[in-house]
């Protein structure tokens, strides 16, 4: 696969050390590659060359890696395996696994950096990056499951968290395909696109967290055991299911909307996503 050779190239690129190896553990594990994925669908989307992405497609999986090794630490989500392998701070040791975050964050916009297009579709692909993993996304939806959970117990609370949590880095993808190709209009949209598609994907989680082992989940199902509020346990695995649908049908739906762009590309992409089983 494209990405998995351009993440290989840009972490062996880093001078030796434990933290490149733990960035690399972690980084080089596998996984879906969705965003990263997501992101060539859209700028081919677009009738552009995969190319034009590379960097950003890369700067993406790094900043998603960084925010999985940093949930599981002992102060977050304390878990022991993610795709099916020993999490990285039980791989190597704590401290370690907050330097290869650490690291991999700041990587990640050295190289979105290095992207092969314009001034400004590069810099504003780059405020997008910023906007969605930082205190106004990701990590405000971090915040929001960790500390400000307690009492909340509604399908809206749950709802705001996941929107910053999971959404905005399954937003962002598309959002910056669309200013890398030439089209800065359509990036709302795609946010709205992205929040839907990843309240489905958090949904979805939430029941693989019920059904599955979590040598079968390939992580540990750490908001059961910790009796978080999900979909599940506000209406059960069927209701849960039936918004799972409803969501990836309506992400659909607006991709569909777009004019000049060939759908295809992502609703295979949501198809597929829909269709996990880990």
């Amino acid at each position: 696969m494209r990405i998995e050779r351009l993440l290989e190239e840009k972490i062996m690129a880093l001078p030796e050390s434990r933290v490149r190896d733990a960035m690399a553990y972690s980084l080089l594990a596998g996984g879906k590659r969705i965003r990263p994925l997501l992101l060539y669908a859209a700028v081919k989307g677009y009738g552009k060359e995969e190319s034009l992405a590379d960097e950003f497609a890369c700067a993406i999986e790094m900043i998603h890696t960084y925010s999985l090794i940093h949930d599981d630490l002992p102060a977050m989500d304390n878990d022991d395996l993610r795709r099916g392998r020993p999490t990285c701070h039980k791989q190597f040791d704590e401290a370690t696994a907050i330097l290869a975050g650490d690291g991999l964050l700041t990587y990640a916009f050295e190289v979105a950096a290095s992207a092969k297009c314009g001034g400004e579709a590069k810099a504003a692909g780059m405020k997008y990056l910023a906007e969605m993993a930082g205190p106004s996304g990701m990590v405000l939806g971090q915040c929001l499951d960790i500390f400000e959970e307690q009492g909340k117990t509604s399908w809206d609370d749950v709802q705001t968290i996941q929107k910053y949590k999971t959404g905005c880095l399954l937003s962002v993808p598309m959002m910056i395909g669309s200013v890398l190709a030439g089209h800065p209009e359509d990036a709302e949209k795609w946010h709205r696109i992205g929040d839907m598609i990843g309240l489905a994907f958090q949904i979805q989680d939430d029941i693989l967290d019920v059904r599955l082992t979590p040598e079968e989940f390939g992580k540990s199902t750490s908001d059961s055991d910790n009796e978080k509020v999900t979909c599940v346990s506000i209406y059960g695995i069927e209701t849960a299911e039936r918004m799972m649908n409803s969501l990836y049908d309506e992400a659909i739906r607006l991709v569909l909307s777009f004019g000049a762009f060939d759908a295809a590309g992502i609703i295979a992409m949501i198809e597929q996503i829909r269709g996990r089983t880990m």
